[in-house]
């Protein structure tokens, strides 16, 4: 094996997750580390895909999407086609979240309303 290799927890500490985070990655077959016995045994790529799952995680992309857009990276070409995809998630990523965002508006504004309401009623009942 060339390169940098990495345990499970050397992984853990270093991308601050926890190890059956990573063993689920593995069960969906995002990871494949070799075995020596029980030890599991990453390389450099495996822990460049894992900081892939997680920024893409914490983007809001769902686990098929950071499948789908791992699968398309080709370490030895320009991964043109791999970027024009992740452009076009994150263009409607952007969308969700400013719909969300219109949503949430939209609720804070019925809550006020019914505070109002609420508060009105309670001034009428304290005037009786």
């Amino acid at each position: 094996m060339t390169g940098r290799t990495y345990s499970i927890s050397e992984l853990s500490r270093e991308l601050d997750v926890t190890t059956r985070t990573i063993r689920f990655y593995e069960e969906q077959g995002m990871l494949t580390p070799t075995r020596r016995g029980q030890e599991r045994i990453y390389t450099s790529r495996d822990r460049g895909t894992l900081k892939l799952i997680l920024r893409g995680k914490r983007i809001g992309f769902s686990l098929a999407e950071c499948k789908e857009l791992i699968a398309l990276y080709d370490p030895h070409g320009d991964n043109h086609h791999q970027l024009n995809i992740m452009l076009g998630k994150i263009a409607e990523r952007r969308l969700q979240l400013e719909q969300q965002l219109l949503d949430i508006q939209h609720m804070q504004m019925e809550l006020d309303a019914a505070e109002e309401r609420c508060r009105a009623a309670l001034a009428g009942i304290m005037e009786d």
